[in-house]
C-alpha cells in the first residue's frame, strides 16, 4: 500500500508539469502555424497584386465579349443537343469552320426554341 501511496503522490505532483509542457508545446505549433501562414501571405502579396491588376486590364474586355459574342453563343448552344455529340472543329484553308457530328451519335433532334 506503501508504493501504491508513493506512486500516487509521484503521478500527482508530475501531471501539472506534463500538462503545462502541453499546452506550451500546442502554444509554440500554433505561434508557428501563424508564423508559417503570414510567411506564405507576404510571399503571396506581390502575385496576388498581379493578379488583380490583370483582372481590372481584363475586366472591361471580358465584357464587351460577353455583351457581343453572347447572343451568337446562346444561338450556337440552342441548336446542338450535347457538345460530347461533335467531333473537334475543324478550320479549312478558307477559314471556314466544321463542326461535325459524330458517327456514333444518337439521332439528331431539334429543339423547340429557347428563351435565354
Amino acid at each position: 500500500m506503501k508504493h501504491f501511496a508513493a506512486a500516487l503522490a509521484i503521478a500527482l505532483t508530475v501531471s501539472p508539469a506534463v500538462a503545462q509542457d502541453t499546452q506550451e508545446g500546442a502554444d509554440l505549433m500554433e505561434e508557428g502555424a501563424k508564423l508559417l501562414l503570414r510567411g506564405l501571405m507576404n510571399e503571396m502579396e506581390p502575385a496576388l497584386r498581379e493578379l488583380e491588376e490583370f483582372a481590372e486590364d481584363v475586366g472591361p474586355a471580358m465584357k464587351l465579349l460577353a455583351d457581343e459574342m453572347g447572343p451568337a453563343l446562346a444561338d450556337l448552344m440552342s441548336q446542338i443537343d450535347d457538345i460530347r455529340n461533335y467531333d473537334p472543329p475543324v478550320i479549312l484553308d478558307n477559314g471556314d469552320i466544321i463542326i461535325r457530328r459524330r458517327s456514333d451519335a444518337p439521332a439528331y433532334e431539334p429543339q423547340e426554341d429557347i428563351e435565354l
